[in-house]
């Protein structure tokens, strides 16, 4: 496998973006969902009866078809910057050639399993069929080449430490999930509010950009497959997103964003509930620009839930993943630790994209099938410290022979083990009142002048590659120094914390009680698909953390228009 980081990030871009977005029953976007269907099954057959009279034949077809629709307005200042109305059908033919126990998918091969093209919008059996039909047989040519590139590297190449079949043998599932109707936002009446919206800046000078995001889109996924796999669910995803930048007088760019996700249009937040955000925005920025930067450091640090869970996707949950316990490439950190203790013994974790909601808060991660058309299941990844399972895809690793529902994947790319709601749980907890007591002790016995408090984290991203230090980076973004003395909390910037899995997971020393969820988009080999990561408070006896990289561009010499000279805005 190539090297790979994956990243999981809340930064503005918008086709990867760690934000809240929850799946629900929509609208079929077209109302053609059984022409689709039926058309899709029919030209599955004919090809899988054409191809069958080939040398070599394929052993698995599967046809894979989203139908979105989606709308997205941005607004700064008051005034609209883009507003868009898309509606698009994108098809996925994968193919494999061979036998499961070696195919034309094996190793850096992988990517020959997969074909992605659009198809019509209008439902139109024979030009829907017309570009399945060419989408299979490019496929085919694809997949027969790379078959052959696969046994002339295999008789030549020494053998794999994990020589697990390429594909595993499940049993199809039939579920046609009825559409549910949902309404569609207006776009008019959306331009207007994010209008709205985006004028609550105007009275922060200090705020030298921003910029809200509403985004609607609801989409309809259809599976068939040789094995006889026919599944259909509707999705959809309503959130907003609200942006502030700033920057400091050493040229550090300083950002903070808050968004919001709801399962209905109607439950959109209001004016009033967005204003609240950008007065605690701007003023999180007006105190971050006046902050002094930050030093390396190593010693006791606490992480509230929010940044305790994006904490653990990046640290653990990324290197449970199959795919990353096979291959020359991979690092392999857990691979061989199963019913090993990898973190202390109060600690479990569980991954499970069957919970919609988790303490009244809606679950990004949550979906019925995965992308391969395997239900979703609950996954029991550590209990009381002790590995226990990864998180499987149809690729099988050594030991683990079988899907557990995580094959995951954005449209056009192929799928593979990836997280879906990543939950912690302590059974030694210290209420959160208390546990701030606890970190000031376990400072004041280290004999440090301070801590660390992490209070909230814009994202992060992991190394799995061998060839590069299996580290992780976490990027936080309101960090206060915490006095043994009892002087006030100090805000800083410009720090990341940074380390190996293996060594700062032994660190953890207790949790709050208190359990909070974050929300996101991760980005990783198989495109970017929504999460979700619930953990306590965490205290660490040890966490490292370095200094964060910035530009030098100075802020701007005029105030802002509008911005009074010599007001806080004016440099």
């Amino acid at each position: 496998m190539k090297s790979f980081r994956s990243r999981t990030t809340l930064l503005l871009l918008v086709t990867c973006t760690l934000l809240g977005q929850q799946p629900v029953r929509a609208k079929q976007p077209s109302g053609g969902s059984e022409v689709l269907l039926t058309t899709m099954e029919k030209e599955l057959h004919r090809g899988q009866s054409e191809l069958a009279k080939q040398d070599p034949a394929p052993y698995f077809t599967s046809y894979n078809v989203t139908d979105s629709e989606s709308m997205l307005v941005v607004s700064a200042q008051g005034g609209i910057l883009n507003s868009s109305r898309t509606r698009r059908r994108i098809a996925d033919v994968s193919m494999r050639i061979g036998t499961p126990a070696l195919d034309n998918t094996h190793d850096e091969e992988r990517r020959s399993g997969i074909a992605t093209g659009q198809l019509p919008l209008r439902d139109d059996p024979d030009a829907i069929a017309r570009v399945l039909w060419k989408l299979t047989y490019e496929q085919y040519r694809k997949a027969q080449q790379a078959y052959t590139n696969v046994k002339t590297k295999s008789a030549v190449r020494a053998k794999d430490e994990d020589d697990s079949p390429d594909f595993s043998q499940e049993k199809p599932s039939t579920y046609l999930e009825e559409a549910h109707p949902l309404p569609f936002p207006e776009q008019p009446e959306w331009e207007d509010l994010a209008r709205r919206y985006s004028a609550s800046f105007r009275q922060y000078p200090q705020v030298e950009q921003s910029v809200v995001l509403l985004l609607a889109d609801r989409t309809d996924s259809y599976l068939v497959s040789t094995e006889g796999a026919k599944i259909v669910t509707a999705e959809a995803i309503f959130r907003v997103m609200v942006e502030a930048e700033t920057r400091a007088d050493d040229g550090m760019q300083l950002m903070r964003v808050e968004t919001f996700q709801f399962s209905d249009p109607a439950r959109i937040p209001s004016e009033a509930q967005i204003a609240a955000s950008a007065k605690k925005m701007a003023g999180d920025l007006d105190q971050l620009r006046k902050a002094p930067l930050a030093e390396p450091y190593s010693g006791p640090a606490l992480l509230s839930g929010r940044a305790a869970a994006v904490f653990f996707h990046e640290v653990l949950g990324h290197r449970v993943e199959g795919q990353r316990q096979r291959g020359r490439e991979e690092g392999q950190t857990f691979t061989k630790k199963i019913n090993e203790q990898i973190m202390p013994e109060f600690l479990s974790v569980i991954d499970d994209p069957t919970l919609r909601t988790l303490s009244g808060a809606e679950l990004s991660g949550w979906y019925r099938y995965d992308d391969e058309g395997i239900p979703a299941a609950r996954v029991e990844v550590v209990k009381d410290g002790v590995l226990k399972n990864f998180l499987m895809g149809r690729l099988p690793v050594k030991n683990f022979g079988n899907s557990n529902g995580h094959g995951r994947a954005q449209a056009g790319q192929m799928p593979v083990g990836r997280q879906g709601n990543l939950i912690v749980t302590s059974s030694k907890t210290i209420p959160d009142t208390q546990l701030r007591a606890r970190f000031i002790e376990e400072i004041k016995k280290q004999g440090k002048p301070y801590g660390l408090y992490f209070e909230d984290i814009q994202g992060g991203f992991t190394l799995t590659s061998r060839s590069l230090p299996q580290a992780f980076q976490v990027l936080p973004v309101m960090v206060w120094r915490v006095h043994a003395d009892g002087r006030p909390d100090e805000l800083v910037r410009g720090v990341d914390i940074v380390g190996t899995p293996l060594t700062v997971l032994a660190q953890i020393a207790a949790t709050g009680d208190t359990t909070s969820v974050f929300n996101g988009i991760c980005g990783a080999e198989s495109g970017s698909v929504p999460v979700a990561a619930a953990a306590p408070a965490m205290l660490f006896s040890e966490m490292e953390v370095q200094k964060r990289t910035h530009g030098d561009t100075r802020p701007p010499i005029l105030p802002p228009p509008g911005a009074a000279s010599g007001n806080e805005g004016a440099r």
